[in-house]
Parts: structure tokens; sequence; C-alpha cells
């Protein structure tokens, strides 16, 4: 799906003040996106704020030394949402995954904008912008610098490769193309540095998401000749453990490293109860129409959902769908 970068450009620089916004639980590409897409609109005299549903995970605070991004109902209202001209929501077009910021976008007058790669989408009453071949929210946020005629620099360029790189697995993933490469190396040459980005991501563990991750290995378990793998995380091993729920990022890709593996399921039991559930597929299986299925959605490859506990009961529904699914 082509975007048309015209009709983009056009509404961009017709608003003067916009809020920037994305999903719960933000990952590298929410986060990246917003923050490169505001470094942008800084260099065309927008006034920008970027204001998010949940804070932004300890892991992850590298990626915002100026401490940009606000939280609503922290430091932020919804007042200061319904100020701006316009709201462009970056990574997601779904209203159930912008938490408490939907309310607040909804109660509001502002102007929607969406710039997303996902497939699942809502009516958010927006102008959309959608490519969902594209790899990253964050390649489609280098893309828009370009329209726009803003040239990269290190400081835009370090969050949207964080992006790219993290939404691609490390350019590991089938999504990754010659373009992926091409775009990482334009970033690369704006001041980039991927070993730095890398040690930030992947070498500053705490003792406890460690010891999380133990704990998710090895209730790692396998079916159909070990073409589903699934793993839990409950709420006991937070506590007995210390880490936080962000710390569980990444872990579901570790199961596919298990010979024969097709498909990859974690559940995430949350403080209220309900189950957080990511899916992973390397083969036929299409995850976000099996997360949609509860209510969730994402790409073909990497989809997720919340779906109602208990924990035991949610993941017998899951794995009955997926059980079905896959014979």
């Amino acid at each position: 799906m082509a975007i048309d970068w015209k009709r983009f450009g056009e509404l961009v620089r017709g608003y003067n003040s916009f809020v920037l916004t994305s999903h719960v639980r933000p990952d590298c590409d929410a986060l990246g996106s917003e923050l490169g897409m505001a470094l942008v609109l800084d260099a065309l005299g927008k006034q920008v704020q970027i204001i998010n549903a949940h804070e932004t995970p300890a892991n992850l605070a590298f990626i915002d030394p100026q401490r940009r991004i606000r939280t609503l109902r922290k430091d932020a209202t919804a007042a200061d949402v319904a100020k701006a001209d316009c709201v462009m929501v970056l990574d997601t077009s779904a209203w159930i995954q912008l938490g408490a910021m939907a309310d607040a976008i909804r109660a509001g007058q502002s102007k929607r904008m969406v710039l997303d790669h996902h497939v699942s989408e809502d009516d958010m009453g927006a102008d959309i912008f959608k490519n969902t071949t594209a790899e990253a929210t964050g390649r489609l946020v280098v893309e828009a610098a370009g329209q726009l005629g803003v040239k990269l620099t290190a400081e835009i360029a370090m969050p949207l490769f964080a992006a790219l790189a993290t939404d691609t697995g490390w350019f590991r993933f089938a999504s990754s193309t010659g373009d992926t490469y091409r775009f990482g190396g334009q970033l690369v040459d704006a001041g980039a540095s991927p070993s730095a980005i890398y040690n930030a991501l992947y070498e500053q563990d705490t003792l406890a998401r460690v010891q999380l991750r133990g704990r998710i290995l090895a209730d790692t378990k396998t079916e159909l000749d070990n073409r589903l793998v699934y793993t839990t995380v409950t709420r006991e091993d937070f506590i007995q453990t210390g880490a936080q729920p962000a710390d569980t990022e990444d872990v579901v890709n570790m199961t596919l490293t298990i010979s024969g593996t097709q498909v990859a399921v974690i559940f995430v039991e949350q403080p209220d109860g309900a189950v957080k559930v990511s899916f992973r597929s390397r083969a036929g299986l299409d995850c976000s129409r099996m997360a949609e299925t509860f209510g969730g959605g994402g790409h073909k490859a990497a989809a997720g959902a919340f779906v109602q506990g208990p924990l035991a009961e949610a993941r017998n529904r899951v794995l009955d769908a997926l059980r079905a699914a896959m014979r």
C-alpha cells in the first residue's frame, strides 16, 4: 500500500501544533517513531508534544535523552491533548491500543492523522497514512523526513535506527529487504551508532531481567512435533525476580530458535488478571488474524492480544485455537 506523501506533507504544513502518541506498553518502534517525527516537526518550526498512556520502560529510556515523552495523568493532561491542532498517532491504528489516550483524543476537537504499518485498523476519524509492507513505522518516518525536506541529523537518526533495527529483529526477520538496509544505511550515515544502540538495548540487562528470562525459558513447552511452542509468565514470577513487565520483551522470539518451531506464543499474566498474549510465526499461520479473534492485531508474523483471565483458562482458549489452526 503506497502512502500519499504529497497529501501527508500538505496536512503537516497546514497545522501549527501537534501531539504525537502511540500504543500502550510502547516498544522501540513506537518510541523511536515518535521521537524521530517530533524532531522532524521541530525542524519545520512546529510546536510538538509527545504524550503516551504508558510510561517509557526503564530499559528503553536511553532512546529519549531529553525526556520529551510525557505520560497522560502523570505529567500531561487531556487538556494538553485538546490544545493541539493535530494529534498524530504512530505505530498503531487501533483505539484499544491507545489506552487512556483514546478517551483524551475522542474528547478533543483536534484533527487526527495516523502513520502506521500494521494491518489491523479501526475507524479513528483520521487521515490514514499506512504501508503494511513496511518493516517498521520508523522507516516511514525516515520517508516522511525526506518528503518534507528535512535533513537527517544524528539526533533524528538514533531513535529511528533503534525503531528499524528492533522491529526487524536486528535485521534478521523475513520483513527485512534490501530497502531496509538502505534506510538503515541512511541513518548510520546521518550519525546513528549501531554498536551504541545495540549495547543500550541488549547489553544492559538487570539481574532481575536475566532471572525472569531463565524462568520463562525453563517453562517452555512444545506440541505438534515441536511446531507449536509456548511459555508462561505469572505475576508471581515478577514478584520473585523483581522484574518489570518490559523485561518480557523479545523473549518469545528466543523460543522460535527451537528446531522445527513454526509458531511461538507467550502468555504474560497482568496485574489486573488479564493475560497479554504475543504470537510469532515463521510459517503459514497469520498471527494478525489469530490475534484478531481475541480482540488484538498486528502483523502476519507477529501480533498480540489481551485476553481475559484467569491465566489457565485464557491459555487454554488460545492454545485450542492454535491447535485447530495448525492441524
